[in-house]
C-alpha cells in the first residue's frame, strides 16, 4: 500500500473516531503535559554549577513514565480491537490495557537506550554527534512497532524489540517518512506553546495537551502501515 493511501486511511480513522480517541486519551494526556510542566519549571530553577535533584524530581520522572505506557498501551488497544470491527468503551479499554503496562515500560526503557546509545557516544566526538543522530533516527524508525509486538503480537518486552527491528526491514523507509511528521508538529507546537505561556499555564497546558492529541495521529498512521504490512498468521 502506498505512504499516501496509509495516510489517507488514518487520517479517515481519526476523524471518524475523534471522540472516542478524545475521552480515552485526554485525560493521560493532561496528566502527562502538566508533568512534563512543572518538571520544566523545575529545571529552570536548577543551579547549572551545583544541580540537584530530589526524590519529587525521580516520582515525577516515574510518574511520566508511567502515564505514557498506560497511554500507549491503552491506544494500541483500541486501535487492535477497532480494526477487529469491535466498538469498545474507552473505561474498558483502559481496564484491559493495564496489563500490558509492565512490559511496555521495559520495551520502552530498554529500546530507549538502544536509541539514545548512538548519539550520546557520538557526542564526545563533536560535530560527529551528527552521525549518532543520523544512526539513532534509523533506530527509531526500526523500534518504531515495538509497541505493537506487545500488545498486539503479546510479545516479552525483548522479543518484542527483537520483532519490531526484524519487522520494520522492508518498510523502514516509510516508517521514516511517517515518523518525520513528528517535525512540523514539534514547529507548531513549539510556536503554539510559547504563544500560550504569555495566557498563563493553564492555557498552556491546554495548548500542549492539544497538540499532543494531534501527534497521536503519527501512531495511527504507524499502526495501519503495520497492519497493511503484517503477513497473516497461519492456523
Amino acid at each position: 500500500m502506498s505512504l499516501s493511501a496509509i495516510l489517507s486511511e488514518a487520517y479517515n480513522f481519526f476523524r471518524n473516531h475523534l471522540a472516542q480517541l478524545a475521552m480515552l486519551t485526554i485525560p493521560l494526556l493532561l496528566i502527562q503535559v502538566g508533568i512534563q510542566l512543572w518538571l520544566g519549571v523545575e529545571m529552570s530553577k536548577v543551579d547549572l554549577e551545583n544541580p540537584q535533584f530530589g526524590a519529587p524530581h525521580m516520582v515525577a520522572m516515574m510518574l511520566l513514565l508511567l502515564t505514557f505506557s498506560v497511554l500507549i498501551a491503552a491506544l494500541t488497544l483500541f486501535l487492535e480491537l477497532r480494526s477487529q470491527g469491535h466498538s469498545p468503551s474507552a473505561g474498558m479499554v483502559l481496564k484491559a490495557s493495564l496489563p500490558f503496562v509492565p512490559p511496555l515500560l521495559l520495551a520502552g526503557v530498554f529500546s530507549g537506550l538502544a536509541i539514545l546509545a548512538p548519539v550520546m557516544l557520538f557526542a564526545a566526538f563533536g560535530p560527529v554527534w551528527l552521525v549518532g543522530l543520523v544512526i539513532s533516527f534509523y533506530l527509531f524508525a526500526r523500534l518504531a512497532y515495538v509497541n505493537f509486538m506487545v500488545v498486539v503480537e503479546r510479545l516479552t518486552p525483548l522479543e518484542a524489540i527483537k520483532g519490531s527491528f526484524s519487522f520494520s526491514g522492508p518498510i523502514v523507509l516509510k516508517t521514516i517518512a511517517l515518523l518525520m511528521l513528528y517535525l512540523p508538529l514539534s514547529v507548531v507546537g513549539n510556536l503554539l506553546s510559547s504563544a500560550a505561556a504569555m495566557g498563563g499555564l493553564p492555557l498552556q497546558m491546554l495548548s500542549d495537551t492539544f497538540m499532543s492529541f494531534i501527534g497521536l495521529f503519527v501512531n495511527v498512521a504507524l499502526f495501519r502501515l503495520y497492519m497493511v504490512s503484517k503477513k497473516p498468521s497461519v492456523e
